[in-house]
């Protein structure tokens, strides 16, 4: 299983033609069956999504509707347990907590691989491989 971060979501959505290629990575990476997120990439979603000062920003129910949609994959709601391996996992890394999150949820869910252009690729954290699938050279979706 591979989890995958908000901006995978988001550039699923962009109509910015600078991230043309973006988009068509997000929206086959999006066709795969073995993704897992979280309820906390969810809202980082909606809140970057529908924000008004987001040139292609979406309306509520679309969010809403697309929030829908990605429940097909394994959503994992933010538990303790998630947040205690988050604070472990941001002082012995030295990520922020919301980053050191994903990472504790893709841990707990077994994910091998978390693809993300936020975060360092190639570091392995955990047996999680950070993998970001926007750089030429990125893993095949």
């Amino acid at each position: 299983m591979r989890f995958i971060d908000t901006n995978i979501l988001l550039y699923s959505i962009s109509h910015d033609p600078a991230e043309r290629t973006k988009r068509e990575i997000a929206t086959t990476l999006l066709d795969a069956e073995d993704l897992a997120l979280s309820v906390q990439v969810l809202q980082e979603f909606y809140v970057q999504a529908t924000r008004p000062t987001r040139k292609d920003a979406i309306a509520h129910p679309l969010a809403v509707a697309l929030i829908h949609t990605w429940r097909r994959f394994t959503v994992q709601d933010v538990t303790y347990e998630i947040m205690l391996g988050a604070l472990e996992i941001s002082n012995r890394d030295r990520l922020s907590y919301w980053d050191a999150s994903i990472v504790s949820v893709a841990r707990l869910l077994g994910c091998a691989e978390l693809l993300s252009e936020d975060l360092q690729h190639g570091r392995l954290i955990d047996g999680v491989l950070i993998q970001n699938p926007f750089r030429a050279n990125g893993p095949h979706v």
